[in-house]
């Protein structure tokens, strides 16, 4: 079943556009100094982290259903639905003070990003297949990634300078930049690629369900792995401020070093492609395996300069990980399911952090940052390596 007109289809208008939204998606004023910004209003680490819950449990709980709708109702509808809602959720932070109406435009963001998530990765597959380069989707998902990690780069800049008059500031811009998504989503056109007819409803939606968790054991595999991965790497980013905050970092500084890690996610996507063909899946997923594991427990250790030096690497290895793993799973599913898919691994790392993260906040709180990050360390190795077995040994990086 053919869902446009082939001979009108131009790929790279459709890479354009999502180039855009990765950008206002990513380019983020507000993360290099929301820890401050939430502080200022009166909250504990332990709230921080329960905030941050509440949008995963919103991803979590919208995550799958969203999946399914980006792939009957469209890819596009869901981009552009899911754009709305994220200058919805800005707009309700740029007015609001205490955590229950932060908490109300956490919901809002969360919806938007479970419409955005899956359905854009799923976009751009098959735009890649409509465009006779789906071979190269590891390169281009690199480049999406980078882009959107040299823009949150550039933001931590902008918006460390803007947070210098007040913290409010970077959210009022912010507001703008994710505007830009919507006349980039209104670009976009549904690729004429031939899908399955699987048919709608409930029913089918957990049929899929059941088979990316249960009962396809390389597709359960991949999905986990990948899932806890993603949830490695999302942790540490919420322990980054505290550490800048425990090293007596500048104010001015915050935005510096956050576009030094986010650059660093942006030149290791970009040369993911590279890395692979060198060492091929197996090496190099064991490699980002141990700098990410690596870099939870040196950090609780270290308490210098060098932490800095270990996060850069941190974020090195995150940005191997993130387009090589969704390339994986893109090889193991069909186009009729693919955001579906994507959006189960979403929700799993939605549902581990929304479990975790507001653990290792109480541990902050009450003990110490090292303690934290060694709890978030070891819970993470037990997790990774009994994935990463079964990953590698069902060989969930290739297609049957």
């Amino acid at each position: 079943m053919y869902l446009s007109n082939p001979i009108k289809f131009n790929y790279r208008r459709n890479l354009f556009a999502l180039y855009l939204i990765k950008v206002a998606k990513w380019m983020n004023l507000v993360m290099p100094v929301i820890v401050l910004f939430y502080k200022s209003n009166g909250m504990s680490m332990r709230e921080v982290f329960q905030l941050q819950a509440v949008y995963s449990l919103t991803l979590m709980f919208f995550e799958i259903p969203t999946g399914y709708f980006a792939d009957k109702a469209g890819r596009k509808t869901s981009i552009l639905l899911g754009s709305l809602l994220g200058v919805t959720g800005y707009l309700i932070y740029s007015s609001s003070f205490g955590f229950w109406n932060l908490a109300v435009a956490e919901v809002a963001l969360g919806i938007g990003q479970s419409l955005v998530s899956g359905a854009d990765s799923a976009m751009l597959y098959d735009t890649l297949i409509a465009g006779h380069v789906s071979d190269k989707y590891l390169r281009y998902e690199g480049k999406v990634t980078s882009v959107g990690n040299f823009a949150e780069a550039l933001a931590g800049i902008i918006g460390g300078l803007l947070a210098l008059g007040s913290l409010r500031t970077p959210f009022y811009v912010q507001t703008a930049v994710a505007a830009i998504a919507l006349p980039a989503s209104l670009l976009l056109v549904e690729p004429p690629v031939e899908r399955k007819k699987t048919g709608i409803g409930l029913g089918v939606m957990f049929r899929v369900i059941r088979e990316t968790l249960y009962s396809n054991p390389k597709l359960r595999w991949n999905t986990l792995f990948s899932a806890v991965t993603g949830a490695s790497t999302l942790t540490m980013a919420w322990f980054v401020q505290p550490l800048f905050i425990q090293a007596n970092v500048k104010l001015s500084w915050y935005g510096v070093l956050w576009a030094i890690l986010n650059a660093a996610v942006g030149v290791a996507a970009f040369q993911a492609w590279k890395l692979e063909k060198r060492l091929g899946p197996r090496k190099t997923v064991i490699l980002f395996t141990i700098l990410l594991l690596s870099g939870y427990i040196a950090l609780s250790a270290i308490d210098s300069y060098m932490g800095y030096i270990v996060l850069i690497v941190f974020y090195l290895a995150r940005g191997f990980a993130t387009p090589i793993l969704r390339n994986y799973i893109n090889l193991i599913t069909t186009s009729d399911v693919r955001a579906t898919v994507l959006s189960v691994r979403n929700f799993v790392i939605r549902l581990l952090f929304a479990l975790i993260g507001p653990l290792l906040g109480w541990l902050t709180d009450h003990y110490s940052l090292s303690t934290a990050l060694l709890m978030a360390g070891i819970l993470f190795t037990l997790m990774m390596a009994t994935t990463l077995y079964f990953f590698l040994r069902h060989q969930t990086y290739a297609p049957d």
